[in-house]
């Protein structure tokens, strides 16, 4: 299924761990935006960190991605021996140049042009190829000067494999951008390291870049930085504040920070899916006249028949729908249906996706189920079809730390089941509406704060306790979807993006040159 090749296409769409391999709302966005367009040929680069993290594809690719790569640039791999040629005089200040752009907030543009500059000095045999980064002496002196003046952790060989891990995986994104068959458009649907990939290919080839973002690359980076454990952090007890990130977290977080520059730099359009997010791409240093918001939209079509296999009661069944992973808060999901149920024992909670991606949490999630003696009112479903289990459920819950726009909430308005959801993202807007004639529908749901297990269980047994103000939260759940997110108004805002896009004439290329 994977294994296919082309030798051009007309779209390239760049994505960093999600679509064909790993099931979510990005993913489905992906799949759903390749069959929104069977005109274009798509060719799909996939971007991931290692082999072993990834099972089967989860996805079927549509006929129209005529071309398919994948590539894991954390995997173990025979790296380059020593330089075949000595560096020139000017190869350590390229070295410094690239880090100082990475550790700095540079002025609009100034990232851009370091990388034009720089990549082709990054070909093999060049002067700021890998083997000159991993084995050249010029490296060394550059990681060692670099150490003395600006590291504040005391371990020396942490800061030397910290940089080496942070710099390598730039040298296989510059030989992926070099062999990728031509395009007319690449589109990446993050910053990150797919976004990068798409700055190099902009600046290589001329070609428009658009980037999509579901979250914010960044921000769910710091939020992995601080639960990591594999990131060393030296400093002692008395030193450690947890609400901060330690030297080399810091260090890997201003990498990710600059990469999303360098995409913006690049990028010819910016999406994001709704005004927080735009505006939140405009302080990470996004050009404003380049950002624009376009809303995830869904088939009410497929969802609406949904609707007449409902109950005539509503089911005391809360369905959170999600990957069990940290992000997603399963934990105050649990703790929060153990206070509703104690007020009524009849509710039923169903946790609803994949488990395999962070089994360790998964492992965490079913240990505190077992210690609440939930394992009779609380279960893990695993995947399901989606249109089997709207109509069995009373309300979708989203418990989450972090969230773009999610797709479930939108199936699940228009599948007719009213949302408890964390104020975080859009799901304010979606509930409650975004505009005053959105609002005046009324609320589909109910928005909490974060972390909040007791408030959640009280906006649960407010909605299933309460039939009008249920069916209410129904009613204009079900308008506000088909009125602001159906599939076909997306469907047009992105065709005019590629549209315009694709009918690029390289006059800014020649600008730029």
């Amino acid at each position: 299924m994977t294994d296919r090749k082309a030798k051009s296409a007309d779209i390239a769409l760049l994505l960093e761990g999600t679509f064909p391999y790993v099931r979510g709302g990005v993913s489905a966005w992906v799949h759903q935006m390749i069959h929104s367009f069977p005109q274009y040929r798509f060719a799909v680069v996939f971007i991931g960190g290692r082999r072993e993290d990834y099972g089967k594809p989860q996805y079927e690719l549509p006929p129209n991605v005529v071309h398919f790569e994948e590539h894991f640039i954390h995997e173990l791999r025979a790296t380059p021996s020593s330089p075949k040629h000595k560096a020139s005089a000017g190869s350590k200040q390229r070295m410094v140049q690239l880090h100082d752009q990475f550790r700095s907030e540079s002025c609009p543009g100034a990232l851009g042009r370091v990388l034009h500059d720089i990549l082709p000095a990054m070909r093999p045999g060049e002067d700021l190829d890998e083997a000159q980064f991993l084995h050249g002496r010029h490296a060394w002196d550059f990681i060692a000067e670099r150490y003395d003046e600006h590291c504040t952790d005391p371990s020396f060989t942490d800061y030397f494999w910290t940089v080496r891990m942070i710099h390598g995986p730039l040298w296989q994104l510059a030989q992926i951008a070099e062999q990728l068959i031509p395009v007319r458009l690449y589109h990446t649907v993050s910053t990150g390291y797919a976004g990068l990939l798409g700055a190099m290919l902009r600046h290589r080839n001329k070609v428009p870049l658009v980037v999509s973002e579901h979250g914010i690359y960044t921000k769910e980076r710091k939020i992995d930085l601080l639960q990591s454990q594999w990131i060393h952090d030296n400093r002692g007890l008395i030193e450690r504040d947890i609400s901060q990130l330690g030297y080399f977290q810091d260090l890997w977080l201003r990498f990710f920070v600059a990469m999303g520059r360098m995409c913006y730099d690049a990028a010819d359009e910016i999406i994001a899916l709704y005004e927080g997010n735009r505006q939140r791409q405009i302080r990470d240093g996004a050009p404003e006249e380049k950002t624009r918001s376009i809303p995830n939209g869904i088939s009410i079509a497929r969802f609406e028949p949904l609707r007449s296999l409902r109950p005539a009661h509503i089911p005391k069944v809360v369905a959170l729908i999600g990957r069990v992973v940290p992000i997603k808060d399963i934990k105050t999901f649990i703790r929060s249906m153990y206070i509703a149920w104690r007020n009524d024992p009849e509710i039923e909670a169903w946790i609803v996706g994949p488990q395999d991606e962070d089994p360790a949490y998964a492992g965490e999630c079913r240990d505190l189920l077992a210690s609440l003696g939930m394992q009779s009112h609380i279960h893990f479903k695993g995947f399901q079809k989606i249109d089997e289990l709207m109509p069995q459920i009373g309300l979708v819950a989203l418990s989450s730390i972090s969230e773009g726009l999610p797709l479930v909430i939108l199936e699940a308005m228009a599948s007719g089941v009213p949302v408890v959801a964390t104020d975080v993202g859009s799901c304010r807007q979606l509930i409650q509406g975004r505009s005053d004639a959105d609002r005046a529908l009324g609320e589909a749901g109910a928005v909490v704060q974060i972390a909040d297990a007791d408030q959640f269980a009280l906006a649960v047994l407010g909605l299933l306790h309460d039939p009008e103000r249920w069916a209410a939260a129904q009613a204009a759940g079900i308008t506000r979807v088909e009125c602001y997110y159906a599939d076909s108004l997306m469907r047009e805002s992105y065709e005019s993006v590629y549209a315009n896009l694709l009918s690029y004439r390289r006059d800014r290329a020649m600008e730029e040159d």
